[in-house]
């Protein structure tokens, strides 16, 4: 299993855009193939920060998720309204196996 982890810092004027079009991007992504889990957390106590949980059951799979259209859409639709660059944490499960 394959899992990243994204963190997001979202300016406060575009925090509800950005869960609409994070929640149309995580809807997407637990149908394609080998999805295991999306998650989209919002911190209690900064809500303009955002955590990406998301889980692919082979490398594959993960790596097929950056060439999804929906996948692209959020990329671009976000970009700007991020207060700075976010930042992904791969990591390689141990368990569950």
């Amino acid at each position: 299993m394959i899992v990243t982890t994204v963190m997001v810092n979202v300016k406060p004027e575009h925090i509800e855009e950005f869960v609409a079009a994070t929640v149309e991007n995580h809807e997407a992504s637990i149908r394609e193939p080998g999805n295991l889990r999306f998650d989209v957390l919002q911190s209690d106590d900064d809500p303009g920060r955002f955590l990406l949980y998301e889980a692919y059951a082979v490398p594959d799979a993960a790596a097929a998720h950056k060439q999804t259209a929906h996948y692209a859409k959020w990329r671009d639709t976000v970009a700007d309204w991020m207060a700075e660059p976010r930042t992904g944490i791969k990591y390689t499960a141990i368990r569950p196996s």
